[in-house]
């Protein structure tokens, strides 16, 4: 049974007639075309699909689309903004933070919340934050340089 559920998506308020039971990953890659999002293992386990929902990293292939009803979502394709990159995604380039690219935007997800509750994490706090994201190409230590690079960035832009 189709019914309308209203939020805000990457700053723009949206309203859908959709099934609420469906999941918001597939709502978001298959009704609304934002393939950012990631299908990995559809359990919750890998990361691969996370999204900010009121700036928290959920996993967006066990969230019912009904659950974001009046919330705020970002994707990977909401996180620059006016042409900017996040300082996360910058320091990803940076640091060539990803080899085939396909946990990138949920790792990067997930470091963004992490990002905007501390940036003085030491590198156990970084590794223990994005944990349950894999990595199967073991780009980790890249990952990592790249959230202190972000983090160093954001705390310099947080000082001005």
């Amino acid at each position: 049974m189709l019914e309308s559920v209203a939020f805000k998506l990457n700053d723009k308020p949206m309203r859908l007639e959709v099934d609420a039971e469906r999941t918001l990953l597939w709502v978001l890659r298959t009704d609304l075309g934002l393939t950012g999002t990631k299908f990995g293992c559809g359990m919750g386990q890998c990361g691969s699909c996370t999204v900010l929902v009121n700036n928290m990293a959920v996993r967006s292939c066990l969230l019912k689309v009904k659950n974001i009803r009046d919330k705020e979502v970002v994707t990977i394709e909401g996180l620059a903004k006016n042409g900017k990159l996040h300082p996360l995604q910058k320091a990803y380039m940076e640091h060539d933070g990803f080899q085939c690219g396909y946990c990138t935007p949920g790792m990067i997800m997930s470091g963004v919340a992490l990002l905007d509750k501390n940036q003085d994490m030491s590198r156990e706090d970084i590794e223990r934050g994005l944990d349950r994201n894999l990595c199967r190409c073991g780009a980790h230590a890249r990952i990592i340089q790249a959230m202190q690079t972000a983090a160093a960035e954001m705390k310099g832009a947080r000082k001005s």
